[in-house]
């Protein structure tokens, strides 16, 4: 049975990660500030700030995820909170790695997290992919640093991959169920013009992809996690009404009140990029949920 070691596997992705990996036969370990060897999935200490970890968690593990970071959307960006935002993803790899230089029988591969924020903004119909350069602004400012901490890695001799997140829907928590709250009272706010570009991905496709990428052993570098129908914003709050409030009206929530209320941080909800899945789809990964429509329907269906 091979072990799988999960950093920040306790938030949204990596609870449904571990019950995906439990089911197909892994045996799931976690990381986190509680541990808990005990839960269902045993739960090892480890302290990013410190540089400390419980060296149990590392015993006979055969893949590493890490999945670990502070909010990007949960609290204003204040100067403090983006140097939170940044050290713990760089911190949390840096922490892996040495761990890792360390173990005298390394792991088969490491999987990191990253982020379509990487891209920065761009509203045109253009394709982006893997290749493109670095936007402007702090989310890819916070990506170039987070990246660099994830290729370091290569200098374990691991195979390492980092799968660039886009927009998770799921109904048990990230943006879907914040999208949906105003609908509950009748409204469907989209954001500006509601031409930005949203590259999301069904949670369910999201896991099957970091287990692709943990199985297929010539799966390296940087790929895109979005599906291959990327939706403008309007499009995702149209479609999200028409699925989980039929009555709701749509309604703009102007710029201007958006960057009032949430300072910089509305860069989060204004920006986007048209995001190609092209080059995890050559590798051989099949989606369950390509199209937005039978993505909500089946997180309604599964409520």
């Amino acid at each position: 049975m091979s072990i799988v070691l999960i950093a920040g596997g306790t938030g949204l992705i990596g609870t449904q990660l571990s019950k995906l990996l439990s089911e197909q036969g892994f045996e799931v370990r976690q990381l986190s500030r509680n541990p808990s060897p005990d839960a269902l999935y045993p739960t090892y200490a480890w302290d990013v700030d410190k540089g400390t970890i419980d060296t149990k968690a590392l015993e006979n593990v055969d893949y590493i995820i890490n999945l670990a970071g502070a909010g990007i959307a949960d609290k204003p960006w204040t100067q403090v909170r983006k140097r939170l935002i940044i050290d713990s993803r760089v911190k949390s790899n840096q922490l892996l790695k040495r761990q890792i230089l360390a173990m005298p029988q390394k792991p088969k591969a490491f999987v990191s997290s990253a982020a379509v924020g990487y891209y920065g903004d761009n509203p045109s119909e253009q394709w982006v992919n893997e290749e493109a350069a670095p936007g402007k602004g702090f989310l890819p400012e916070s990506c170039i640093a987070w990246e660099a901490s994830i290729r370091s890695l290569n200098e374990t001799g691991l195979r390492v991959v980092g799968l660039r997140v886009g927009i998770v829907l799921s109904t048990k928590g990230g943006a879907l169920p914040k999208l949906l709250e105003p609908m509950k009272f009748g409204t469907a706010p989209y954001f500006g013009s509601g031409k930005t570009w949203y590259p999301w991905i069904h949670i369910d496709d999201l896991c099957r992809m970091f287990m692709f990428a943990l199985q297929d052993e010539d799966m390296q570098g940087f790929f895109n996690a979005v599906a291959p129908n990327p939706t403008r914003n309007l499009e995702l709050i149209k479609t999200a009404s028409k699925t989980f409030a039929p009555r709701a009206i749509n309604i703009p929530a102007p710029t201007f009140a958006l960057r009032l209320v949430l300072g910089e941080l509305a860069d989060a909800i204004l920006t986007g990029v048209r995001a190609s899945s092209a080059k995890i789809q050559k590798e051989g990964f099949d989606f369950d949920y390509p199209q937005l429509e039978a993505a909500l329907q089946n997180l309604k269906d599964t409520k």
